[in-house]
């Protein structure tokens, strides 16, 4: 058992920013190399000029869905349906497709749930706090998510939002800040899975970076982790005692395996862009080389943690006692660092860093 406390620290309100800094590549970087022991504060664009040549980048490539809607019941109440997007396969959902989802309002197996154009889910099942429903539409899932959802930001982002929910007319068409939403809170490079969060490490990424990054011999392996609510979800015993996490799908092709592997015999370093992506790698790591897969994993790091793969880390800065922070901290005592994640967390306060999903970067070498 770890003491959560210790992952505790107070953050000034001015330090969470709410949107999206603009250009991408204009945040901070927060570099601490652990040979040296030493801070250096610069700019992400500056990213290539740290990173060593002919090193391998592991990018999480899932795509953020707008998977929130604002629907109504039978008796005309509103209702608030988060589609668990990340535990299905949108594209194969069907009419006997049991679609999980979390609802905000009291609701009962046998109701129906509808669209503001009279499509509705059914609700078939309930297992704890979860609804399982069914779609009776001509349409499938992804395109009503698209005409209809909102993007799922964290709640400590919402008041980003300079309009008020316009609820059940709330379209694509309809909400400009939704449209600004959709392409902010996404990476420039999503193109598979269904996540219901961000991999906000990669947010930061610009066409001209990855200019920079292969000018100076960097390599990309993109691998895919969907991201899940779970990644908000609090620490409890449970974890610790069963040693494992909330479970999300992980898609590592041949290809993705390859390009690392390669990199390893040749002793080029491996750089992990996000707890997503260091998440996946470990889930798939056998000997230190990477097994080409498809699962579910469930995997808790927390220190002491031996990680097999990534030599370098770039992250942001996550919410107190959080399961993104031990993972953090178990990489700095894996590679020996003579500050913890508190002690960088500090320095990064003081420096008026920015924290959270649209906050800055921190690279680990």
């Amino acid at each position: 058992m770890i003491d959560l406390e210790k992952y505790n620290y107070d953050l000034p309100e001015g330090l969470i920013r709410k949107q999206g800094i603009e250009p991408r590549d204009s945040a901070r970087l927060f570099v601490y190399d652990t040979k040296t022991d030493t801070v250096t504060h610069a700019v992400f664009s500056e990213l290539p000029k740290f990173l060593p040549t002919d090193s391998v980048m592991v990018l999480n490539n899932t795509k953020v869905v707008p998977a929130r809607l604002f629907l109504k019941k039978e008796t005309g109440g509103k209702i608030e349906v988060f589609v668990l997007a990340n535990e299905i396969d949108l594209h194969a959902c069907d009419a006997e497709t049991e679609i999980p989802v979390l609802v905000d309002r009291k609701c009962m197996v046998g109701w129906k749930i509808y669209f503001p154009n009279k499509d509705y889910f059914e609700v078939a099942r309930q297992e704890e706090n979860k609804f399982f429903v069914k779609l009776h539409s001509e349409k499938n899932l992804e395109e009503l998510l698209k005409q209809y959802g909102e993007t799922p930001i964290p709640h400590y982002l919402e008041d980003t939002k300079a309009q008020p929910r316009v609820g059940l007319q709330a379209t694509l068409y309809g909400n400009e800040n939704e449209v600004i939403l959709r392409k902010r809170y996404q990476t420039i490079f999503a193109e598979g899975g269904a996540s219901v969060a961000a991999p906000t490490a990669s947010l930061h990424f610009t066409e001209q970076v990855f200019l920079d990054l292969n000018a100076k011999g960097v390599e990309f392996s993109e691998v895919t982790l969907d991201v899940g609510m779970g990644t908000f979800a609090p620490l409890k015993d449970e974890h610790f005692l069963s040693g494992k996490l909330h479970s999300e799908k992980i898609a590592v092709s041949e290809e993705a395996a390859e390009i690392v592997n390669r990199a390893k015999n040749e002793h080029r370093q491996v750089i992990a862009v996000g707890t997503t992506a260091m998440r996946t790698l470990e889930s798939c790591a056998k000997d230190e080389r990477v097994q080409p897969l498809i699962k579910n994993t469930d995997i808790f790091i927390y220190p002491p943690y031996h990680f097999q793969i990534a030599d370098i880390l770039l992250t942001n800065f996550h919410v107190p006692k959080s399961s993104l922070m031990l993972l953090v901290d178990a990489f700095l005592a894996d590679k020996q660092a003579k500050r913890n994640i508190m002690d960088l967390y500090a320095i990064a306060i003081e420096e008026n860093y920015a924290f959270y999903s649209f906050g800055d970067s921190m690279l680990i070498l």
